[in-house]
């Protein structure tokens, strides 16, 4: 069997780093930088439309850094739906595992992600019922295939001309598990139980996402712009409330009788055991709202 031609490569200097991409790519201009990569737009010669080609940032640089590479490739590689980013294309200049320091990832160009959207106007009733339509129908595509997404927010969330909207960023999605971590997804768009250190949490975070996503395209602020994770918590509590009697006694632990009802005792409770397994859900877990139930919600199939 031959081996697949290599592409010939050129390089160029963005944003004070350089970039070597193959020479089907023209054009690299900058959209953007996070934690993990950044992005540029470019012109693809072969297929004759526009690209965006994301350079990760030192992808093998720890154990956490790798594993988020490979998941984000192997999602990506796979997904494959009209509301989800799909991968176009994989590369690097290495020839040797000794070289293998730079990984870039290839999909199409969207326009604006929904944060931008958001603080630049002010969305009407429908552009809302139809973003959250699509928020809700890539996601169902998602979990269909036991994946958690763990880090839903506007950011994450590209929007065209055309009001089509594609979900994003897959570094920190993963398949269910018996256990998973804690530390995922943005302070603001992430639920109780994440933040309450509990291992069991499974795809209804991403529901709690969008969420708090819904509501910031609605009022055109954050819902819960929490400082720290008590903060959070707090703000939380104060628009949704605690725990009625009737859920309390469906509670099997004996640490429901001296749950508190009340606002401030809870932040002083929660500053004790937050880093512990007390999360209401982990007796009652059936609160959550699943997918179905938010698509009835919402009025949509």
């Amino acid at each position: 069997m031959s081996q697949k031609e290599r592409p010939k490569f050129y390089r160029q200097e963005v944003n004070k780093t350089i970039w070597e991409v193959p020479l089907r790519y023209q054009n690299l201009s900058p959209v953007g930088s996070g934690a993990y990569g950044s992005v540029c737009s470019a012109v693809d010669e072969k297929m004759g439309l526009k690209v965006a080609v994301k350079k990760l940032s030192r992808p093998f640089q720890s154990i956490i850094h790798a594993k988020r590479t490979y998941r984000e490739l192997r999602l990506l590689k796979h997904m494959k739906h009209e509301n989800v980013i799909g991968l176009l294309d994989a590369f690097t200049t290495a020839t040797s595992l000794e070289e293998f320091n730079d990984v870039y990832l290839v999909t199409h160009l969207m326009g604006a992600d929904l944060n931008n959207i958001v603080k630049c106007q002010k969305l009407t009733d429908d552009h809302v019922q139809f973003l959250i339509y699509q928020i809700i129908r890539g996601l169902k595509y998602i979990h269909s295939a036991d994946i958690i997404h763990r880090d839903l927010k506007p950011g994450n969330l590209a929007v065209n001309e055309d009001c089509e909207l594609k979900i994003l960023d897959f570094g920190l999605a993963r398949h269910t598990d018996d256990e998973m971590t804690g530390y995922v997804a943005t302070r603001w768009y992430r639920a109780p139980e994440i933040m309450l250190n509990w291992m069991h949490y499974n795809m209804t975070v991403d529901i709690w996402s969008v969420g708090c996503i819904m509501a910031e395209l609605l009022t055109g602020r954050t819902l819960f712009p929490g400082t720290d994770h008590i903060d959070q918590l707090k703000l939380i509590m104060m628009l949704v409330g605690t725990p009625g009697p009737e859920l309390l006694m469906k509670i099997s632990s004996d640490s429901v009788s001296v749950y508190p009802r009340q606002c401030d005792l809870c932040l002083l409770y929660l500053k004790t055991i937050h880093k512990r397994e007390n999360s209401i859900l982990l007796y009652c877990p059936s609160l959550h709202a699943t997918f179905t139930l938010a698509s009835q919600l919402m009025h949509i199939s």
